[in-house]
């Protein structure tokens, strides 16, 4: 069997509820707020360099930041783009893959944006039942 075919034959068995299953590993990555936002940043600015993604994330730490972009990076869904200028450009961008993983994500910002309301007086209520 080659290597495509072993791959093709594991992607069909991926199951998320199985402990051993990678695709866990990649839930895990998406589901942090910092991939989240800067998948939206990157979508709304298009290119944009480290500062500018740093400033546009308000909270993020430097190690953060660095951590999810190289991350995101390893998965195939950002490109980061060095221009030899001094000093060094570096600017980092989705790849078509990060696109479209973006259009799945844009509807979570939405909803959480649209819902927190709802949310905040949930957890007051549940709060005072449990007080």
């Amino acid at each position: 069997m080659t290597a495509a075919q072993r791959r093709e034959q594991e992607k069909v068995t991926y199951d998320a509820f199985l402990r051993e299953c990678p695709s866990r590993q990649l839930l895990d990555r998406l589901s942090d707020k910092w991939v989240a936002l800067v998948l939206a940043a990157l979508a709304e600015g298009g290119s944009m360099r480290y500062s500018e993604l740093a400033r546009r994330l308000a909270g993020v730490s430097q190690k953060m930041l660095t951590q999810t972009l190289r991350a995101l990076e390893r998965d195939g869904l950002v490109t980061r783009t060095v221009t030899p200028t001094v000093p060094v450009t570096v600017e980092y961008d989705l790849t078509p893959l990060g696109a479209s993983l973006h259009a799945v994500v844009r509807h979570l910002k939405g909803w959480a944006e649209a819902h927190m309301d709802d949310v905040r007086t949930a957890r007051e209520e549940y709060d005072a039942r449990s007080a």
